[in-house]
C-alpha cells in the first residue's frame, strides 16, 4: 500500500470541486473566552453527509476505474464513513453495501439506507463487522473499502486542512480527533508540507485508546473498544494512518468520554454548533490543559454533526 503525497491532496481538491463548495472556518469571542485561547472551528458538520469524511469517499470513488465502480463497493462503519461510501457510491451509480455493528446509531443507519446502500448489522463491535464484511466482498467480488487504510480516502480529506491553512495561516496547533486516523493522517500529511511549524495533535477517547497506543508503542495494537463517542471507537491501529501520524503529530493524547460531552456543550452555548462526540474532541483537549495552549492561535475540526436524538436529550439534560 503506498503513501499517499501532497500531489493527492491537491489533485483530490480539483476532483472534489464541482461536488463539494469549501466549509467555513469560524471563530466566536465567547469561546474564546472559555477557553483562554483564540479558536478556529472548521465546520465539517455542514457537509452533506453531516461529517468530513464524504471529501475521501467521493475522491476513492471518483478515482476508481469504471469496472470496478460496477462490481460495487462494500465497507464497514459505525457511521460516517458509512455515509461518507454511500454518498458517493450513490453520486457514481455504483452498488453499495455497508457492514455496521448490531445497536449501531439508528439515525446514521437511517441516513445510510436513505442514499441507496444496503445495511447489514453483523456483530457488535466495529472488528466484528469488519471480518463480515471482508468475507462479503470476498464472496461478490465487490471492492472492499477500509474506513482507514485507503490513500484515497486520505487524501480527500487533507482538503480540509488545504482550507483551513487558507483561512487561518497564523495558526499555532491543530487538535484533531481520531478513529481509524485518516482525519489526522491527513492533517499530518498537509501541515508537514505547508506549515511544518504548526503543531498537530491527535485525540482520542481514554475509553477507545487502540490508535493512541499505537502511536505511543510505535507498532499496532489492539485494546478494549467501551468508548460512547462513535466516531472515535475503534479497538485497533491501521497500518497506513499510523505511518502517517508518526511522521507529523507532535503529540497525541486522551480525554474521557465526560469531558467530550462537556466540549460538546460549550459548541452549542458558546459556538452555536451541534456537534457529535468525535466533532467536539479537539476542544476537549484545550478544555482540559489551558497552560499548553493559553493565548495561542488553535484549530480544532467540527467533524461532524451526526448525533442521535437520545445523545442529544442526554447532552442537554446534563
Amino acid at each position: 500500500m503506498r503513501l499517499p503525497c501532497f500531489t493527492d491532496v491537491l489533485r483530490a481538491g480539483q476532483t472534489l470541486r464541482p461536488h463539494l463548495p469549501p466549509t467555513p472556518a469560524w471563530s466566536y469571542p465567547a469561546l474564546d473566552a472559555a477557553c483562554g485561547a483564540h479558536v478556529v472551528v472548521k465546520h465539517e458538520n455542514v457537509q452533506p453527509t453531516g461529517a468530513f469524511k464524504v471529501r475521501g469517499g467521493l475522491t476513492l470513488l471518483a478515482t476508481m476505474p469504471a469496472a470496478e465502480r460496477d462490481r460495487g463497493v462494500v465497507t464497514y462503519s459505525t457511521g460516517n464513513h458509512a455515509q461518507s461510501i454511500a454518498y458517493a457510491a450513490r453520486e457514481f451509480r455504483a452498488p453499495c453495501t455497508v457492514v455496521m455493528p448490531e445497536g449501531a446509531n439508528e439515525s446514521k443507519h437511517r441516513a445510510v439506507e436513505a442514499l441507496g446502500a444496503t445495511v447489514l448489522l453483523r456483530g457488535t463491535t466495529l472488528e466484528e463487522s469488519a471480518t463480515a464484511a471482508t468475507l462479503l466482498a470476498t464472496r461478490c467480488g465487490a471492492r472492499l473499502v477500509s474506513p482507514a487504510d485507503e490513500p484515497a480516502l486520505i487524501a480527500g480529506v487533507g482538503t480540509a486542512y488545504l482550507e483551513l491553512l487558507t483561512a487561518a495561516p497564523d495558526l499555532d496547533v491543530i487538535v484533531v480527533p481520531v478513529g481509524g486516523g485518516s482525519n489526522a493522517a491527513a492533517a499530518s500529511l498537509v501541515v508537514r508540507t505547508l506549515a511544518p511549524h504548526i503543531e498537530v495533535i491527535g485525540v482520542q477517547s481514554d475509553a477507545a485508546p487502540a490508535a493512541h497506543d499505537s502511536w505511543h508503542a510505535g507498532h499496532l495494537v489492539e485494546r478494549p473498544n467501551r468508548t460512547e463517542v462513535e466516531g472515535l471507537s475503534t479497538g485497533r491501529g491501521f497500518a497506513l494512518t499510523q505511518q502517517l501520524m508518526r511522521d507529523g503529530l507532535a503529540g497525541f493524547v486522551l480525554v474521557s468520554d465526560n469531558d467530550i460531552r462537556a466540549a460538546q456543550r460549550l459548541l452549542l452555548s458558546r459556538a452555536h454548533t451541534l456537534a457529535e462526540g468525535a466533532g467536539a474532541a479537539g476542544l476537549a483537549v484545550v478544555l482540559g490543559d489551558p497552560p499548553r495552549f493559553a493565548g495561542r492561535q488553535v484549530g480544532i475540526v467540527c467533524t461532524g454533526a451526526n448525533a442521535s436524538l437520545d445523545q442529544l436529550r442526554s447532552l442537554l439534560a446534563a
